[in-house]
């Protein structure tokens, strides 16, 4: 049965009428506003108000809207709370500590002696920042040791690092290709990617997700009226937690002669026997995929971007990419940091084991608890599907209130049907937390 609200109304139905009258009362005091100001305009002024003042931006009155609507409902802002230390299994936020599933710290490098050494040693030798584009005058050392342990360990000719995951994508695919172009991309690719495409200014097409039978005839009528063709996957979809089946979009892709570029953002350090990524999940040849791309910010403990690819690839991109040739160089404490990082997920691979073991113990207990985890393989993130923006708000704010911090992920993130919390694993989360946590959902639920 549906749960009764005010004067017999479901609470559901009472939440839309109090966000309508909050979006009506909005809109009113706008026009208020603007006859009160446009009365003291030149006559001369015939630019309406709200084409040159940021308050009355379409997107910043829906944040209103949003904002005022939840204050209303009771529901507290679930964003920036300000975390105390470092953020791993657990977290201090106000000095409360929680159990903590918003990190991306899945094996618990962040904060690792060996990778904090690093980094320091680094400041101590580089300094904080090397205050130029490194074609011009920020190369060093530590930049090149990473970029060749990053083509080693994909087992390419090269690669190159970005200050930004996000502009890596956006930089790499606006600059390699245009008007002339296609590119083909899964329908929950990442904003990164999409972003990148509108300014390449390429054709944009999407498939189902991972459905590699419609990319295949997309192809089939599509191919011979362009000249470059960019099929752009993720190794594990952020929002999901479930991954393509890579072998298939390979032969696709080396069949009807285009390029693949698959995004690691969160799949490296996860995926395969010793955490190498999805290419060691399927055994395949680094040659197999075209653009490499992955992020610092995840497993590997830094911050910013990464390509890695055939020689042409990367040398292009070293000297022509603008995101990359216009921008600073990574400071050498986030290199350093980055490439200590890498060797641990050499040398250790029982973090992603156990990392493996804790996404499973997650996945199994939600699904025997009838909670909605969508296609997730339970390897390093879960959602549970409330269908709703509020029920995920009011999910994540009654699981604070019990001492675990996760956030949702709500309109216009993910379509309204498919709002979510969004569990974030670590290795260094424990089974009683993880069966802790998952007793508390499946209540709250």
């Amino acid at each position: 049965m549906p749960r009764k609200g005010l004067h017999g109304l479901t609470a559901q139905l009472k939440d839309a009428l109090i966000l309508q009258a909050l979006e009506r009362r909005l809109q009113t005091a706008e026009r208020q506003e603007t006859a009160t100001s446009g009365s003291t305009r030149p006559e001369s002024a015939t630019i309406p108000e709200k084409f040159y003042r940021f308050h009355l931006h379409p997107g910043y009155q829906q944040l209103r809207i949003i904002n005022d609507g939840g204050v209303r409902l009771g529901i507290s802002n679930p964003f920036f709370k300000l975390h105390e230390g470092i953020a791993g299994a657990t977290t201090v936020i106000n000095g409360k500590e929680y159990i903590n599933y918003s990190s991306y710290n899945y094996l618990g490098l962040v904060g690792h002696p060996a990778v904090a050494e690093a980094s320091k040693q680094a400041i101590d030798q580089y300094g904080t920042s090397v205050s130029a584009s490194r074609p011009v005058s920020g190369e060093r050392p530590v930049h090149r040791q990473l970029e060749k342990a990053l083509a080693e360990t994909y087992q390419v000719d090269d690669a190159i690092a970005f200050v930004s995951g996000h502009a890596t994508n956006v930089s790499t695919i606006g600059y390699l290709f245009g008007p002339k172009d296609l590119v083909l991309h899964d329908e929950l690719i990442h904003n990164s990617i999409l972003q990148g495409i509108q300014l390449s200014g390429a054709k944009r097409l999407s498939f189902p997700h991972n459905d590699y039978t419609a990319l295949d005839q997309i192809l089939k009528n599509q191919r011979h009226q362009f000249e470059r063709v960019l099929i752009v996957l993720e190794g594990i979809y952020s929002m999901d937690g479930d991954y393509p089946d890579l072998p298939a979009f390979v032969e696709i892709k080396k069949r009807y002669c285009a390029f693949l570029m698959v995004d690691e953002a969160h799949s490296f350090g996860i995926m395969g026997e010793k955490g190498l990524g999805i290419r060691e999940h399927f055994a395949l040849q680094g040659s197999d995929v075209d653009i490499w791309m992955g992020t610092l910010s995840k497993a590997l403990a830094g911050c910013g971007g990464y390509i890695a690819g055939e020689t042409a690839l990367i040398e292009h991109l070293k000297f022509l990419a603008p995101g990359f040739l216009y921008s600073v160089g990574m400071p050498p404490s986030v290199a350093a940091s980055s490439l200590a990082a890498l060797e641990l997920i050499r040398q250790t691979p029982e973090l992603t084991a156990t990392l493996k073991a804790r996404g499973q113990l997650f996945l199994k207990l939600a699904q025997e608890a009838g909670i909605n985890t969508g296609s997730s393989a339970g390897l390093a993130i879960i959602p549970a599907i409330t269908g709703s923006s509020l029920k995920a708000a009011r999910l994540a704010e009654a699981l604070f209130e019990r001492g675990i911090n996760v956030q949702p992920i709500i309109y216009p993130a993910v379509p309204e049907k498919s709002a979510r919390l969004r569990f974030f694993i670590s290795c260094l989360h424990t089974e009683e937390q993880i069966r802790k946590t998952v007793a508390i959902l499946a209540e709250e639920i």
